[in-house]
């Protein structure tokens, strides 16, 4: 028994070291056997391991420095859901010289088969290099005879000469990572600083080595005879070598209104702050916000295109032969852009093919068409000015840096105000924005090379105003009419979904929205983008009433009741992103049967957040054979902080309760 019981620890031990085996090609059968993820068994992949390192590598032929980022990766695939782990995709910068680049190798997927496990290494055809546009190309990888139950695993090497460059570790993903490991070796020449997001801390740990460098350089003399002469060069210097390691992450889940959940996501970034070679003035590279505006505002890809008018001199003149005031001018010229200007779907702040080949072509990225617009505007003579934009796609930096802004908008101030343009969408107004650009935000600049912070997000709550005129019959069914009003951004996202789409299909739409529906007569009104969209129907439903004796039972709020509170988890550790604050206002006219009197309803309420974050109003009466009711549901921030996440859920939870109470009718 003795022996016995040790043999097992013995084996146990043993399986273990083997699990902790972080090396490309030592894939095991027991990595290939397993069905699901040992603690979250929903998991459609897994990363079974992360190693990464950057380092600041000397080269000769440079001269300098370089980052140098190796990569390594094993991905457990348990479901079909989970494919698209198979396939990875690197961006690099290729704008000047020296460019970034980027090499793939080991790329192998395993399979177990008859009990032996296969190996099938990558294709030339499963590698793919694309211009992404005139500044960033892209490297992507198909892994090849991908199954469930697959195993696969890459190496990358992305080589970078910008050494602020640095790239970001995510040590989270939205499937579980079982260990990551992120390590840099800075030379003592070099100083960043790390920052952290998220609420997984990795381990850290430090040493210093030695490291000597033999460096190599040639020069040339004589007139008519050229000699070259090569000097040898050694040089010490202490490496600061730092280690992040996290071990059984889970998968972050994106949860009801989360904006970019990348932003979330536990992750280090390194920004250089100095530079300083021996014998030599120490280099400030520590940017401030003014300097990366500057930078970006002299390039000739911005500000310079910006200055160009003579391409739309005349047009303009003519859209604008007279009128006079300042709204109207704005309006013209903002209509002008949005309806001729085509957006190819590129962002970034720089222009690609520049805003006069933009402007004969009618199509353009987001900085070629929202430049144009700003440069006509000052034309004009509107005090208009662009405004950086980091998406919500792009994330919000931590500090700043020149990949911070991907977008820019237009603004023109007036008076104490501004009103924020985007040309790119035909659907948007002055203040209305594509839902994109709504992420905290930006940075408008002078002329004068000033800069200042603007909010990008709405302040106003956008309405959906319901109202609906039903009457119930003693079989519990209901007839009746709705009518629906979408104002401000609700408006927007209405046309963003339905404009394209017929009323057939939209009534379609609303009858699976609404399960149990039958809808008729189903119109818009939908002409002018500074209305609000308006959708009527008439509606028949026999299913949100329950019969029991003699009484009917059903929800005030008929088939609009919402049954689940959508704020499920006991903690939250992100904010709730609503995207922009929102009123849902009912107004219910309900008829009952004859020979049915109302028994009970349920009471008046009025519920509140601290700081008028939020509020909801439910008032109910009855008057002959006619229950009126009124409600209201006000969301007056964009953003609510996770510390007011308890009391959002509870509030909720409120809400959803009034909801599903009952109106009762007893037979008379």
């Amino acid at each position: 028994m003795f022996k016995k019981k040790y043999v097992f620890i013995f084996l146990m031990m043993v399986s273990f070291v083997n699990a902790q085996i972080y090396e490309l090609g030592k894939v095991s059968k027991e990595e290939l056997e397993e069905k699901t993820h040992p603690i979250e068994s929903d998991a459609v992949a897994a990363v079974l391991y992360e190693k990464g390192s950057t380092r600041l590598e000397y080269s000769d032929s440079d001269g300098d420095f370089r980052l140098v980022t190796e990569i390594e990766v094993r991905i457990k695939i348990y479901k079909k859901e989970g494919y698209d782990w198979a396939n990875k995709i690197v961006t690099f910068y290729t704008a000047n010289n020296p460019k970034e680049s980027v090499e793939f190798s080991k790329a192998v997927t395993y399979n177990l088969v008859d009990g032996q496990i296969e190996k099938t290494k990558i294709k030339n055809e499963g590698e793919f290099e694309e211009q992404i546009n005139k500044f960033w190309s892209q490297k992507k990888i198909i892994m090849p005879n991908v199954k469930e139950g697959s195993v696969i695993e890459y190496k990358y090497i992305h080589y970078s000469p910008y050494k602020s460059n640095f790239p970001k570790w995510s040590f989270q993903s939205t499937i579980p990572v079982n260990y990551s490991k992120y390590t840099t070796v800075i030379p003592e020449y070099f100083v960043y600083n790390s920052s952290f997001r998220g609420y997984i801390f990795p381990k850290k740990e430090q040493r210093t080595q030695q490291k000597t460098l033999s460096i190599t350089s040639k020069s040339r003399s004589g007139f008519h005879v050229s000699v070259t002469k090569v000097d040898y060069e050694k040089i010490t210097f202490n490496e600061y070598i730092t280690s992040f390691v996290s071990e059984k992450v889970p998968a972050i889940k994106d949860e009801e209104y989360v904006g970019n959940i990348n932003n979330y996501i536990s992750s280090v970034e390194h920004e250089l702050a100095t530079i300083k070679y021996p014998n030599s003035i120490p280099k400030n590279y520590s940017l401030t916000w003014d300097d990366v505006v500057k930078n970006i505002y002299d390039s000739d890809d911005f500000g310079s295109e910006l200055k160009k008018n003579g391409y739309f001199e005349d047009d303009v003149t003519a859209l604008l032969s007279g009128i006079n005031s300042e709204e109207e001018k704005i309006s013209i010229i903002f209509n002008y852009v949005k309806n001729r200007m085509n957006w190819n779907n590129y962002t970034g702040y720089n222009t690609n093919d520049g805003v006069r080949k933009a402007y004969k072509d009618k199509v353009g990225n987001v900085a070629e068409i929202n430049l144009m617009l700003t440069a006509m505007l000052r034309f004009s003579g509107i005090n208009a000015n662009p405004v950086l934009v980091s998406t919500r796609s792009n994330g919000i930096a931590i500090f700043p840096n020149r990949t911070a802004y991907n977008y820019i908008i237009a603004a023109v101030e007036v008076k104490d105000d501004l009103v924020l343009l985007d040309a790119t969408d035909k659907n948007a107004i002055e203040n209305i924005l594509p839902i994109r650009v709504l992420n905290w935000q930006g940075r408008l600049i002078r002329e004068n090379g000033s800069s200042t912070e603007v909010d990008l997000m709405p302040k106003s709550n956008s309405k959906d105003i319901i109202n609906v005129v039903a009457t119930l019959d003693k079989d519990g069914k209901f007839v009746g009419k709705a009518r629906d009003q979408y104002f401000d951004y609700n408006a927007f996202i209405y046309r963003y979904k339905y404009n394209n789409i017929s009323k057939e299909n939209h009534q379609e739409i609303l009858e699976k929205r609404y399960s149990g529906i039958e809808i008729n007569d189903y119109e818009t009104v939908n002409d002018k983008l500074y209305k609000p969209v308006i959708e009527s129907y008439s509606f028949f439903h026999n299913s949100i009433s329950e019969i029991i004796g003699d009484k009917i039972y059903f929800s005030p709020f008929l088939y609009f009741t919402e049954n689940q509170n959508p704020f499920k988890q006991e903690k939250r550790e992100y904010p709730v992103d609503f995207i922009f604050p929102h009123q849902d206002k009912y107004s219910f006219t309900i008829t009952i049967p004859q020979g049915y009197t109302v028994e009970s309803f349920p009471q008046p309420l009025a519920l509140g957040m601290n700081g008028n974050l939020a509020s909801f109003k439910f008032n109910i009466s009855v008057s002959g054979d006619k229950i009126q009711i009124i409600s209201s549901l006000d969301i007056n921030a964009a953003i609510i902080p996770q510390s007011q996440y308890e009391i959002l859920k509870n509030f909720y939870a409120k809400v959803i309760e009034k909801q599903n109470e009952k109106v009762v009718l007893r037979k008379v």
